[in-house]
């Protein structure tokens, strides 16, 4: 006499689909690191320096090559770049500023930033591209 049922459920666990979706996910995650590193960026050719520099929470101020400044990747006049820049730190105790100038700009325009902070008891942080 056979006393087992007949509904017998076999403990197996099917890997394809579950690889399938890591592979996607690995392949998401390396195509939208390799386009988070060029979104929102200035294209500026920062001079070489051995050293590095911390990641805080900070204002990124950059000078094209044309001599144009932007204020975390967005574009402001030279007017108003003083007014701007208090306002972004403003409620920090210690506020810093990353001045991020391509190598050809001249030394006035990256000194007038500096100048405006210390003026305003602002630490600037000059990033430089490791040798």
């Amino acid at each position: 006499m056979n006393i087992r049922g007949r509904n017998r459920v076999t403990p197996e666990f099917n890997m394809a689909s579950m690889t399938d979706v890591v592979f996607l996910l690995l392949i998401f995650f390396m195509i939208a690191s390799t386009l988070a590193k060029y979104m929102d960026t200035v294209d500026i050719n920062l001079p070489n320096a051995s050293g590095k520099s911390e990641n805080r929470k900070t204002v990124s101020v950059s000078i094209s090559k044309d001599l144009v400044y932007f204020l975390d990747g967005k574009k402001v006049t030279e007017r108003s770049l003083e007014r701007r820049i208090k306002e972004a730190l403003s409620g920090q105790d210690k506020p810093t500023l990353v001045l991020r100038a391509d190598k050809t700009v001249p030394v006035d325009n990256v000194v007038k930033v500096m100048d405006i902070a210390n003026k305003n008891r602002i630490k600037v942080i000059l990033a430089v591209k490791p040798k």
